[in-house]
């Protein structure tokens, strides 16, 4: 059962039993009186119900003259175009108004003043695009309110003000652009609410923080690309949430949803590309999941683990092409699986913690092969319910068939697969010199088609990532191989009967030494290599003939730049015009007879020389 409807099935039932209450006191109440009705021409009364139709009438205004004692009015099918002032106030035991299908373009202020007992009012399928503030003044014990498919525009501050007894608004199917801050003050008692908002590009996150007890929130057609964080916060006591018809939905933000407390989420007819798993983590009382009608592609292991109490899981008309194996694994009290409308070839026992739990399963149109993978499914037909839709092939020698149909005899011969088989099971060795790259090739058949992956030589999986990665057709590819990648891998292809394998080896020989006594730089590390996987820590060998070629290359840059300058300053001397080309320089040179001990010599001759300038 839709854990939506188990959330709102004692409300249903109260309210039955309300209403089942009202007719007999109606008809007490009718039994007892003896006045007559007074029923307005084109209008059918029914004095055991308390009820007036005028549903057809084609009335332009509400009609005079209405019963005071009337519970029940239904003025829908006609041409009124407005609600005027206090226009109901003398019917003050009404407790259903419905003005749906109507031409109501105008509602004024105080329009159902004296309604105090209506609890149910319909406006639904009107031209209505705003409603002013204080229409609504007086239905103070008012449960319910349908104002779909109108043409609203805008929701102003204070609308639903004085509705303090308000359980439940409708309001899908309109044009909502903007919902104000303060829409909502007021409504205490809401539990449920609809909207549509084709035209919003925001979760109206300020204007729902006001509704504290709120059980139930469905969004339709918003024009939103993500969903943000923290997009409903404060709604501590949202049980479901329904957000459907979004086509430009993609994304939901890592924290979109928390602070919610959830029973039960749809997200359905959007854009997702993917299952939400971060958003979803911490909904551990979610109890419903319905991702239907989403172009996702696959249902990954492990990643649903923690929403500890799921039972349903609803992804139908989506582009299914797997779901892996232990993809509900941990979900304790799971009971139905839904993935009709996909692309699914198989759906094999591991996907579950335990086939055991599994109460429903919905599988068909999916272009399912019939092999050795769904035999859990046949030995469990007597406990599961398939919905009146049961699976069908489409293997060539049983296209159409409803393999539920099959013996306990035929099934062995039937739903059959065959172990994987490498076609090559000569064992390659290769060896290569350092920095070549190298190809392993290993390709398998088998029924159904058996994957394959490599081990490297510490027997852990390679992934398609790297510079020794494995590719997606099965080879293995080992790029500016290293002497540290020499070892023995193994290719292993496996399917639903079984597994094969294959070692291969691999030598690389490292760069000879290009001396026998190769220089070293002290103290250096060696420079990054341009191949990955060379060891950074190594030193940089450099040889004689190396040195000698640096420091030629060395001294010709010094004597070039040298030489610049020298040209640079011949130039800049002959712009200056007439300058000394002579400098008289004096010095004192050392004593010739200083003493040995250091002493100071016993006299000091000055010398001069000239130096003639370029």
């Amino acid at each position: 059962m839709h854990a939506g409807h188990q959330m709102f099935e004692g409300t249903v039932v109260h309210r039955r039993l309300c209403w089942g209450a009202f007719y007999l006191v109606a008809a007490g109440v009718a039994v007892t009186s003896g006045a007559p009705w007074l029923c307005p021409t084109s209008c059918r009364c029914n004095t055991a119900l308390l009820e007036v139709n005028c549903s057809g009438g084609q009335f332009t205004t509400a009609p005079d003259g209405l019963p005071q004692e009337a519970k029940l009015l239904n003025l829908t099918h006609n041409t009124i175009k407005s609600v005027v002032q206090l226009q109901f106030h003398t019917l003050t035991q009404l407790l259903d108004l419905d003005l749906s299908d109507n031409l109501l373009v105008i509602i004024e202020a105080e329009a159902f003043f004296g309604l105090q007992s209506l609890l149910s009012l319909r406006l639904s399928r009107n031209h209505l695009k705003i409603i002013p503030v204080g229409a609504f003044t007086g239905l103070t014990n008012l449960l319910f309110l349908d104002i779909s498919s109108n043409q609203i525009l805008v929701f102003l501050d204070f609308t639903f003000s004085n509705l303090v007894a308000l359980q439940s608004i409708k309001a899908v199917e309109n044009d909502i652009v903007f919902i104000s801050h303060q829409t909502f003050t007021g409504l205490t008692s809401l539990q449920e609410l609809h909207l549509d908002g084709c035209n919003l590009t925001a979760v109206p996150t300020e204007a729902l923080t006001q509704l504290t007890v709120l059980r139930s929130l469905h969004f339709h057609r918003l024009g939103l690309t993500t969903l943000p964080n923290y997009s409903f916060r404060h709604l501590v006591h949202l049980k479901e949430l329904v957000i459907s018809h979004c086509p430009w939905l993609e994304t939901l933000s890592g924290n979109s949803l928390f602070g919610l407390n959830l029973t039960s989420l749809t997200i359905k007819h959007c854009n997702l590309s993917g299952v939400p798993y971060i958003p979803l983590h911490h909904l551990v009382y979610l109890v419903y999941l319905d991702l239907s009608f989403n172009p996702i592609t696959y249902i990954h292991e492990n990643l649903l683990g923690d929403l500890l109490r799921l039972q349903e899981f609803h992804l139908v008309g989506g582009s299914l092409l797997r779901i892996d194996i232990g993809a509900f694994r941990g979900l304790v009290h799971f009971k139905l699986l839904n993935v009709s409308r996909n692309l699914l070839t198989t759906l094999e026992a591991g996907v579950f913690l335990s086939v055991d739990t599994l109460k429903a399963l919905g599988l068909d149109n999916n272009p399912l092969a019939c092999d050795c993978r769904l035999l859990w499914v046949v030995r469990r037909r007597l406990y599961v319910d398939f919905g009146g839709h049961p699976p069908t092939c489409t293997s060539v020698q049983l296209h159409g068939w409803n393999f539920l149909d099959f013996s306990g005899v035929e099934l062995p011969g039937l739903l059959t697969c065959r172990p994987p088989r490498i076609l090559n099971h000569r064992p390659p060795e290769v060896r290569v010199d350092q920095g070549h790259t190298v190809v392993f090739c290993c390709s398998a058949e088998g029924d159904p088609v058996p994957s394959v992956s490599w081990l490297n030589p510490r027997l852990k999986p390679l992934s398609p990532v790297g510079r020794i990665r494995a590719l997606p057709n099965g080879s293995l590819e080992v790029r500016y191989a290293q002497p540290q990648d020499s070892g023995t891998y193994l290719c292993v292809a496996s399917n639903a009967a079984g597994n094969d394998s294959l070692p291969v080896s691999l030598h690389v020989r490292a760069f000879p030494s290009s001396s026998k006594y190769p220089f070293r730089l002290k103290g250096w590390s060696a420079l990054p290599s341009a191949s990955p996987g060379v060891n950074g820590n190594e030193k940089l060998p450099f040889d004689v003939k190396t040195l000698l070629i640096a420091a030629t290359i060395g001294f010709l840059s010094f004597f070039s730049s040298v030489s610049v300058c020298f040209i640079f300053m011949f130039f800049w001397s002959k712009s200056k015009g007439q300058i000394k080309h002579t400098a008289t320089i004096a010095y004192v040179p050392r004593s010739a007879t200083s003493n040995g001990s250091g002493g100071k010599s016993n006299y000091m001759e000055t010398s001069r020389f000239t130096m003639k300038l370029i």
